[in-house]
């Protein structure tokens, strides 16, 4: 009996370590099979589903910080200007820069370029 203390006492600590995963920073969706899928092929049908990716993203965030990761807002703009729709582009660049103020240097930049 005194060797099946530990024993039992060894595998409830090994199931309780299996129930204490984290919940990530932020949801993803599956940004990383349509941005792949984007930069591979660049045709209308993978922009198109990377664009619904981003707004998924945005609309849903499932994250424990409940916030659009980082680079969405940016990446999601620059696809908006470079599809002609420049005004809603440039707003999505905004929200990047509210929400993470170390991105203006890069944010700043794109956005001179489309002032031109």
């Amino acid at each position: 009996m005194k060797k099946l203390v530990p024993i039992v006492l060894v595998v409830v600590m090994g199931l309780s370590a299996c129930n204490t995963m984290q919940k990530s920073l932020y949801s993803w969706s599956n940004y990383n099979v349509t941005s792949y899928n984007y930069l591979k092929n660049k045709d209308e049908k993978s922009a198109s589903e990377l664009i619904k990716t981003y707004e998924l993203i945005i609309a849903k965030q499932k994250g424990s910080r409940e916030v659009v990761p980082p680079g969405i807002y940016a990446d999601y703009g620059y696809m908006l200007i470079q599809s002609g729709k420049t005004e809603e582009g440039v707003k999505m660049m905004k929200m990047e820069v509210s929400l993470y103020p170390e991105s203006a240097k890069f944010v700043s930049n794109i956005l001179k370029t489309v002032e031109k």
